[in-house]
C-alpha cells in the first residue's frame, strides 16, 4: 500500500513523527478489509485488537515522501496471528514492526474466522 506523507504526519523538525509509522501500518491492515468488503467489526461484535508491537526505526521520512507498506503473516494460531509490517521509501527500509493481533469478542479471545485468516495470508 502506498502512503504519501502529509504535513499532519510530521513533527516540528519536518520529519515523520515516530508514532505515525504505526498508524500507517494500521491503515494498511484496515485497507485489506475495505478492499475485500469484509469488516471484522460487523462480525458478531468481534474483531482484532493489538496485543503487542515490537518496532524498529531505520531511516527518516519527510513531507511529500511516498512510502510503501509491505505486510506478511509470520505465524497464525487459533485466536491470534503475528504480522511483519515494513515501510519503505523507494528501496530504503524506514520502519519495521511485528504486531500480534488477537481476535476477540465480549467474552475474550475467539477463533479467527477462516475468511480472515485467508485475507491476512494473501496480505502484501
Amino acid at each position: 500500500m502506498k502512503i504519501r506523507v502529509y504535513y499532519e504526519d510530521t513533527d516540528a523538525g519536518g520529519i515523520v513523527y515516530h508514532t505515525n509509522y504505526i498508524k500507517f501500518c494500521e491503515r494498511a491492515r484496515s485497507e485489506a478489509f475495505f478492499s475485500s468488503n469484509m469488516m471484522p467489526a460487523e462480525c458478531e461484535n468481534s474483531g482484532f485488537v493489538v496485543r503487542n508491537i515490537n518496532a524498529d526505526f531505520f531511516a527518516t521520512s519527510k513531507l511529500g515522501d511516498i512510502l510503501t507498506v509491505k505486510s506478511k503473516v509470520l505465524k497464525t494460531k487459533n485466536t491470534s496471528l503475528v504480522l511483519l509490517q515494513e515501510i519503505y521509501k523507494e528501496e530504503t527500509k524506514v520502519f519495521s514492526m511485528e504486531v500480534v493481533l488477537v481476535y476477540i469478542d465480549k467474552n475474550g479471545p475467539k477463533r479467527i474466522p477462516q475468511q480472515f485468516k485467508e485475507l491476512f495470508l494473501n496480505f502484501t
